[in-house]
């Protein structure tokens, strides 16, 4: 009886516990504490911050969690709607971060239970280089007028293009990843925490040989450096990239459109869906599946001579009714 007594109490105290009083302040603290217990990236933690920060203006940092119910969140939508400055889709990119901070809230008995759904939203299919376009920015320059920066962004374009890479996965980059007698990249950091090994393609090995001959360093350097030799910043290389396509007449310069073009490619050319959500670096294959909807037409190319109707009828003779 004494031990039962004694179990009541412990789950007693454990219930004050849970029913803290802390206001969204506080809690978004102890969510961000949390997200470093669990060894997040520093840009994960940067962007639970970036997007939650307006939603706690929003219900006022002391506020008490508590006081959160679903009407609360779906006024922030229409809030943020009604402005006009956001689509459905940034819409959601939001939610997804206000919703990990709120269930973290609720798991901790914070606040009430409810579920937070997503809007639904438009994909639209985004844009990928083409390939009169990609001409224009793999062509290797001049090496007897151009920069040390033209000529980086020309072989970082290439190995964008042949890897699918994100830009921060490609900074991270040490020469020493870089194996040319076996032929692999060794990827040390990713968005996921996961290493990869891809394959080093014949003409990508080709473009960084050149580009090492003339960036130097030792192995445990950066790959793509700033004009310093250090490790490449983000936004820097962004903005090289944008100078470097407009130079050369093309008005798309975002690095992630590499990584667009690189799954189209694959795709168009026969790749199955399982190879590229690895190479992708995707968890699950339901992100990968969004690139296969998203460029529209150019999914019809050859479309007859893989659909099976038209292969069982090669003659394609015209069946008339009587």
């Amino acid at each position: 009886i004494r031990k039962v007594k004694n179990m009541e109490k412990n789950r007693k105290q454990i219930q004050m516990n849970y029913n803290k009083q802390i206001t969204v302040k506080e809690a978004f603290e102890l969510f961000i504490r949390k997200c470093k217990v669990k060894n997040l990236t520093d840009s994960s933690i940067e962007s639970y911050q970036r997007k939650n920060h307006e939603f706690i203006e929003y219900v006022g940092e002391n506020t008490l969690i508590k006081e959160i119910y679903k009407d609360i969140v779906d006024n922030f939508i229409i809030y943020k709607m009604d402005k006009g400055n956001i689509n459905s889709i940034t819409m959601n990119s939001y939610l997804r971060s206000i919703r990990a901070f709120l269930y973290y809230a609720m798991e901790c008995r914070y606040m009430e239970s409810f579920k937070i759904s997503l809007i639904k939203a438009e994909k639209k299919i985004k844009e990928t280089y083409t390939n009169e376009e990609l001409m224009r920015l793999l062509r290797m320059p001049d090496l007897s007028h151009c920069t040390f920066s033209e000529f980086k962004i020309w072989a970082f374009e290439n190995y964008l293009l042949a890897t699918g890479n994100r830009i921060s996965t490609a900074l991270n980059l040490k020469i020493e990843d870089i194996n040319f007698e076996d032929n692999i990249i060794i990827i040390r950091k990713t968005k996921n925490r996961k290493q990869q090994i891809l394959p080093l393609s014949k003409s990508l090995a080709e473009v960084l040989r050149q580009y090492l001959e003339v960036r130097g360093g030792n192995s445990e350097e950066y790959l793509f450096c700033n004009n310093y030799g250090e490790k490449g910043d983000k936004r820097t290389y962004q903005q090289q990239v944008q100078n470097y396509n407009v130079k050369r007449k093309v008005n798309k310069t975002s690095c992630h459109l590499f990584r667009h073009t690189f799954a189209k490619q694959w795709i168009l050319a026969g790749g199955d869906i399982f190879r590229l959500q690895k190479i992708l670096g995707h968890s699950d294959l339901t992100v990968t599946k969004e690139y296969v909807a998203m460029f529209g037409q150019d999914l019809q190319l050859d479309f007859e001579k893989y659909n099976p109707l038209d292969n069982i009828n090669p003659n394609k003779a015209v069946i008339k009714m009587k």
